[in-house]
């Protein structure tokens, strides 16, 4: 919907951008490399919206890729960081906001009993599998497990991609990742319990450690089976390893404790990330005390940050956690994401068994959902690549042009916040049933 004009187009902005940062973007994803075309430049957003460089409005359903989980410009969160502003912008010195933070998190998350504060996903997901290499095994275990198709950032050792046959090591997934880094990280399938039982039969004495996003999101939304993460969790203990829990997506997202809440499953250490900084630059990785107290100052495992704990971000992230806990937060969130994927599977569904009908699915936990163009919802990474992407791509192409934006990859999972009420997820619904038309 467009809501005026601006000087500046997207495509003038996009070829403006690709002279001086590569791609012409910061993050891949936001490229529409996946999907083709040129990315939307966003200039302001406003609960459930946000407007481009040329004043259309979209839904929108990537919600800063999770953390906008109450909406954007959502008034105790804005109030909450222009308070902070007042006060500075960043000491480099501690604050009583971080131990308000991190005590905060100890409440929501019990299998946590100290956390460590930093600024993105990436740099928690690092520090917390060199706290597992310190702490299991003396510090003299080297390999690391983790699932095809399970994303926990950048650092070298987890840019892998699956060996050619069960075992194998992993190869690097990435230029500039030399194959001897990445020697020691074990890549196995997602939901296959009896190949991470030969795993740790073969290598278990040398495992220091397994993570894993228990609610996949970067291969679509993707749900681990209970009996995986009990066979994960037995495995751990039985070896000596520490497991990890990647929330950086699922934490707050899924349910006021996260993931292992849903499960029942106690972590040895958890990454947090989006919704605890509510769109701000903060991520976290904690765990028990006996795990903690090998990391520095206390112990020899290394970690250090300028910014972690920046007084503006832990602001933003605190107003964001009072207002989750809000009672039946989380049921409406359900409610109205599980509308959204109903919705959208009938009206793909209405033409199924005619010649033109398509094959569709979709899941939802919490607040984050999953659709997939495949007739069942995917189990792991090979259900998902063998989903139908070309239609995927052009039925992206036919809701943004509707004025809804989703997730430009049909690799990546969708959000829904408390600001999506039932006349907006209506109005998705309706603009899925005419793009649902156009690409059968």
């Amino acid at each position: 919907m467009r809501e005026g004009t601006s000087m500046t187009s997207n495509d003038h902005l996009f070829e403006r951008a690709q002279r001086s940062i590569p791609g012409g973007v910061n993050s891949p994803v936001r490229a529409f490399r996946s999907v083709g075309g040129t990315p939307r430049f966003i200039e302001r957003a406003d609960g459930p919206y946000f407007w481009d460089a040329e004043g259309t409005r979209y839904i929108d359903y990537i919600g800063s890729w999770g953390p906008m989980i109450l909406g954007h410009r959502h008034p105790a969160v804005v109030q909450a960081v222009q308070n902070a502003l007042e006060r500075g912008i960043s000491f480099g010195a501690p604050t009583e906001a971080e131990v308000e933070m991190a005590e905060a998190l100890i409440k929501l998350v019990p299998s946590m009993q100290q956390v460590r504060l930093v600024s993105s996903g990436t740099e928690a997901a690092m520090s917390a599998i060199r706290l597992a290499r310190g702490a299991a095994g003396n510090g003299m275990r080297r390999k690391i497990i983790k699932f095809e198709g399970c994303y926990h950032g950048h650092a070298d050792s987890l840019l892998v991609k699956a060996g050619s046959g069960l075992l194998t090591f992993g190869h690097p997934s990435s230029a500039g990742v030399p194959a001897e880094i990445t020697q020691h990280t074990l890549v196995l399938d997602y939901n296959d319990s009896q190949q991470l039982e030969e795993t740790f039969t073969a290598h278990g004495d040398d495992i220091a450690c397994v993570i894993v996003e228990p609610i996949a999101g970067n291969m679509n939304l993707v749900r681990a089976t209970p009996e995986f993460l009990r066979t994960m969790r037995q495995q751990c203990t039985a070896n000596g390893a520490l497991l990890i829990f990647d929330e950086v997506m699922s934490g707050f997202r899924v349910a006021l404790g996260g993931a292992q809440a849903l499960f029942g499953i106690d972590p040895d250490i958890t990454v947090l990330g989006k919704v605890i900084g509510g769109g701000m630059p903060l991520a976290a990785f904690g765990g028990k005390r006996e795990v903690m107290k090998h990391l520095a100052p206390l112990g020899s495992v290394y970690q250090a940050g300028t910014l972690s704990g920046n007084p503006v971000a832990v602001a933003c992230g605190l107003a964001t956690l009072h207002e989750i806990q809000r009672p039946g937060f989380y049921p409406a969130l359900e409610q109205r994401t599980g509308l959204l994927i109903d919705g959208l599977t009938k009206v793909a569904n209405e033409g199924a068994k005619s010649a033109t009908g398509l094959a569709f699915s979709g899941d939802s936990v919490g607040g984050m959902f999953g659709i997939y163009f495949a007739a069942g919802v995917p189990a792991r990474y090979a259900d998902v690549i063998a989903c139908d992407i070309d239609r995927f791509k052009r039925f992206f192409h036919a809701m943004l042009k509707r004025g809804v934006y989703l997730a430009p990859s049909a690799y990546e999972a969708g959000f829904v916040s408390m600001a999506h009420d039932n006349s907006v997820i209506e109005a998705t619904i309706d603009a899925a049933r005419q793009a649902f038309a156009e690409i059968r």
